[in-house]
Parts: structure tokens; C-alpha cells; sequence
């Protein structure tokens, strides 16, 4: 039994995701076991007397819709205590404990439901051989080659199947914003109408994302 355990966990390191709401909330890791998921998160506090808690109302949200409530938090306080920092910049690391992941489960939302501050992650990429190319792609980006960037984001959404379609959000977005910022405003708005026109998951919020940077076509 322990072999099969085993065998059938998963890790995967910095996962990709389509849509934060907080800037300096990172999802460190992610692993998929037998007994639980667990995602280890990280955040940079930036103003001064900053405070952070988890709200016992977080949902893993499978891409079917149907929700599966937060076991435990480890390492941060259950609102409405909370985790006073001491200074901008000071980081905090946490887990979040959710019940074990359905078989053949390839992407995730993470939501907290609650009054206020409330923080999620839509789109976590849990392919780490997606991952790897999604990552490719940002490292040309990070080096100032935006056509070598541009063609792997490409390949990626027209290799996009029904299993990893929480991943559109992000490549969409990236292909947008690389032609906006490559001066192509006609293959820009060619991509913003082909990706309204997508299945992607919560598209509302990402056409509003790229809205609220003053991409609108």
C-alpha cells in the first residue's frame, strides 16, 4: 500500500496560475497525495502594520464547479485572528490542507470566501510537463525575446486540450500583452476577440484584468 501511496503522489514546484488577487501571494509548492493536497503559500507584507489571516472558508474548485472545503491551515492564523508583521517586507509562509485531489485532476481554483481581502488563485496548472513549457515561455520573455516568447505561448494555446483549459486565462493574457507591448495592435485585438470567444474558465475576469490595463478592443 505504501508503494502505491507513493506512486501516485505528485509534486509540483512554483505551479503556474492564470489570476492572483494578491500581488505578493505566491503558491510555493503544491502535492497532490494519497491522504491530502497541500498547497504552501508565501506572502510579502508591504505596508506598515500589515496583518494576515485565513478565513476557515477556502474552497479547492475543481473545474466541474464543485468545491471541496479547506481541511486545515498550518502557520497562519484562522480569522479573525491574526498574523501581526513586524515591517514591509517581512514574509510569511503557510499550508493549506484540502481533502485528496480527484484522479486525473489537472488544474484548480483556490478561493476564500469571506467579508473582506479576500484571496484566490484561478488557473493553478497542475501538469508539471504544461509547467515546464509554460515557464519556457515566461524565460523568453524575462530576456527580452518577446518573438521567441510569442511562439511558445502560441503553441501552447492551440495545444491546449479539455484537461488543462485553466490554463487559457494565462496564455491568452501573455499573448495580448506581448503584441500590445510589440506594438501589433492588429494581431492584439485578433487574440482579444479569438479568447472572448474561448471556453475558458471565469473569462469575465480576465477580459476585466486586461480591461483594467487599458486593453480593450
Amino acid at each position: 500500500m505504501l508503494a502505491t501511496g507513493f506512486l501516485h503522489s505528485q509534486t509540483f514546484i512554483n505551479p503556474n496560475y492564470s489570476l492572483k488577487s494578491h500581488e505578493t501571494l505566491n503558491i510555493i509548492k503544491a502535492e497532490s497525495r494519497p491522504e491530502a493536497a497541500f498547497f504552501y503559500m508565501s506572502l510579502e507584507n508591504r505596508i506598515p502594520d500589515g496583518t494576515f489571516c485565513a478565513d476557515k472558508n477556502i474552497y479547492l474548485i475543481y473545474p466541474d464547479g464543485k468545491k471541496s472545503l479547506l481541511k486545515s491551515a498550518s502557520g497562519i492564523p484562522v480569522c479573525p485572528d491574526v498574523h501581526k508583521f513586524k515591517a514591509p517586507g517581512e514574509k510569511l509562509e503557510f499550508m493549506l490542507t484540502f481533502p485528496p485531489l480527484k484522479p486525473g485532476t489537472k488544474w484548480v481554483d483556490i478561493i476564500e470566501d469571506c467579508n473582506n481581502n479576500c484571496f484566490s488563485f484561478y488557473g493553478i496548472t497542475l501538469d508539471n510537463d504544461l509547467n515546464k513549457r509554460i515557464d519556457e515561455a515566461f524565460s523568453f520573455g524575462e530576456n527580452d525575446e518577446a518573438s521567441r516568447a510569442l511562439i511558445s505561448f502560441i503553441g501552447i494555446a492551440e495545444e491546449i486540450d479539455k484537461n488543462n483549459l485553466g490554463a487559457e486565462g494565462l496564455v491568452y493574457i501573455n499573448i495580448i500583452k506581448l503584441f500590445v507591448e510589440s506594438g501589433d495592435e492588429k494581431k492584439a485585438e485578433e487574440w482579444y476577440r479569438k479568447f472572448k470567444l474561448s471556453d475558458a474558465p471565469r473569462l469575465s475576469a480576465y477580459i476585466k484584468y486586461l480591461n483594467d490595463q487599458g486593453i480593450k478592443y
